[in-house]
């Protein structure tokens, strides 16, 4: 569809429905203008925070994340689907706040010690953020310490590790070790990934899993999720 023709679809003249398959429609094409008006119109025709989050934008990740699964999307697509999400996030964060409705769960991710790059972490970040979860993101060259007390002050349910280089791989391993040697290993599910990479490596170094990819790295956590709350 052109631009002119999207600068033809008035929103709010939308019965609901529409309005959130145009969002949907919106998100996978990365604008963000256009999320941040939908999403306020949803809101001052009496939907709750928490709908307009699972139906419009949720859902609307949901499907750009299986597309970027697949290979029909590419990381600046997502990238720019993201960042769409996020402009209507800024509106839903206080008023989900206010309702004290809970995320599906908690993140702390970081790029490991050595390692600069974010791309990938950042990614992951906001896929995350776009599924219901709370993230916090350490950014990059994070030592063990940094994780430790990113651990200590949010109490996530998930560590996420990042690293692009096969020299920061093993620091992966610094960090799980040192939650086993303080007892508090079991207490976290610690997803890990980075192009170098693999499964065998995740196992070998006591993650919970390897994510190939943000996608993937989605649909783990909400699956050990779901399992550790229902053990």
């Amino acid at each position: 569809m052109s631009e002119e023709e999207y600068d033809d679809i008035d929103l709010s003249a939308l019965p609901d429905e529409e309005l959130v398959e145009q969002m949907h429609d919106d998100l996978y094409d990365g604008l963000r203008d256009e999320i941040v008006e939908g999403t306020q119109i949803l809101l001052d025709r009496g939907w709750a925070a928490t709908k307009v989050l699972d139906e419009a934008l949720v859902e609307g990740m949901r499907i750009v994340g299986i597309d970027f699964r697949d290979g029909i999307l590419f990381v600046p697509e997502v990238l720019m689907s993201a960042n769409a999400m996020k402009g209507g996030m800024e509106i839903l964060r206080p008023l989900l706040a206010e309702t004290g409705a809970e995320p599906i769960g908690k993140m702390v991710i970081g790029t490991v010690k050595g390692d600069i790059h974010d791309i990938g972490k950042n990614l992951v970040s906001m896929m995350m953020e776009g599924a219901g979860f709370e993230v916090i993101d350490l950014g990059i060259d994070n030592p063990v310490e940094s994780y430790l007390e990113a651990l200590e002050q949010h109490q996530p349910d998930i560590l996420g590790m990042s690293a692009l280089l096969t020299t920061t791989m093993p620091y992966m391993k610094v960090v799980i070790d040192t939650l086993v040697e303080q007892g508090i290993r079991d207490d976290y599910i610690v997803l890990v990934g980075g192009a170098p990479l693999n499964e065998e490596f995740g196992k070998a170094i006591g993650a919970d899993a390897y994510c190939r990819d943000a996608a993937v790295a989605v649909e783990t956590a909400q699956a050990k999720i779901a399992e550790k709350r229902a053990a």
